[in-house]
């Protein structure tokens, strides 16, 4: 196992440590990982499968639809006060999860 690196990366770091760890140039790696992008947004999309997952990554992507939400008064669940909530309309988002080889090597 590698140690932890305590500095948050930037893009060009990353990419550059990735190229350096798996002998390929930053080109190729920067190649695959708009790739992966891509690949990711075609699943994700609205008629797409809904849901990516990343094994190696230990991460799943899955698209959560919201629905819409009215107008109209809401309970504030601290104070109990009724209070005045905007409408929302429909929406599409995407949630990120860890899966459970991620989570191993966090725990």
């Amino acid at each position: 196992m590698s140690s932890a690196i305590t500095q948050k990366q930037t893009k060009s770091q990353i990419i550059a440590a990735v190229a350096e760890e798996s002998n390929l140039s930053k080109k190729d790696v920067q190649a695959v990982l708009l790739a992966v992008k891509g690949l990711a947004a075609c699943h994700l999309i609205k008629n797409g499968s809904g849901e990516f997952t990343v094994p190696e990554l230990g991460v799943k992507l899955k698209r959560v639809d919201k629905p819409a939400r009215p107008a109209g008064k809401q309970m504030n669940p601290f104070t109990k006060e009724m209070v005045d909530v905007e409408a929302r309309p429909a929406s599409l988002s995407v949630r990120a999860t860890a899966m459970k080889a991620i989570k191993d090597v966090v725990l």
